[in-house]
């Protein structure tokens, strides 16, 4: 019975050729770590960039109020604007890193430091559903952030302006209404 059994497993061994071809299949997985590596790139870019136009703002709003140059026309809607456009900047960035660390968690390794900190749910991530799913919460904020920034700049011509803005407001609360129902936290 024995032999029967040790047959079997001897039977099951791959040949050299299939298991070299499943070693280099297996280790093509690494070329992920491209998208990790240029994600969390593009992600620092943009807090960068979005910082320093906060600190552009600050500048600007320290000018205005205590320096000798006059008072800047519509200074309150430049200075929301610019502020929303780095929140805007800010929450790409996020999707930038979500994308990053979901990508070496799934394809390459369990992240040892993130599961010994207890701030690392939000980048837990255990499958690609779950990835897609935190993306497209983020990606909907900025979309969100994308609609707010552009409905200050609209000229608003009368009442049915006024409503269609309403009912898109609506649109959107119900959208993050249902967006957040199915959570469990």
């Amino acid at each position: 019975m024995e032999e029967k059994q040790t047959t079997q497993v001897e039977e099951k061994k791959p040949s050299m050729i299939e298991h070299s071809f499943e070693t280099l299949l297996w280790s093509t997985r690494f070329f992920v770590l491209l998208a990790v590596i240029f994600s969390m790139v593009g992600g620092i870019a943009l807090f960068i960039v979005a910082s320093v136009d906060v600190w552009h703002v600050a500048g600007t709003v320290f000018t205005n109020y205590f320096g000798h140059a006059g008072h800047i026309p519509n200074f309150h809607e430049k200075i929301v604007a610019e502020l929303i456009g780095a929140i805007d900047l800010y929450l790409i960035a996020i999707v930038l890193f979500i994308f990053g660390f979901g990508l070496y968690e799934l394809f390459i390794s369990k992240i040892d430091v993130a599961e010994r900190s207890a701030a690392s749910k939000i980048l837990e991530i255990h499958s690609l559903d779950e990835l897609k799913d935190k993306l497209a919460k983020v990606i909907i904020m900025v979309l969100i952030v994308g609609f707010f920034k552009r409905a200050m700049h609209t000229t608003y011509g009368g009442a049915m302006d006024m409503l269609a803005l309403a009912g898109a407001i609506l649109a959107l609360a119900l959208a993050f209404y249902f967006m957040h129902k199915g959570d469990s936290h």
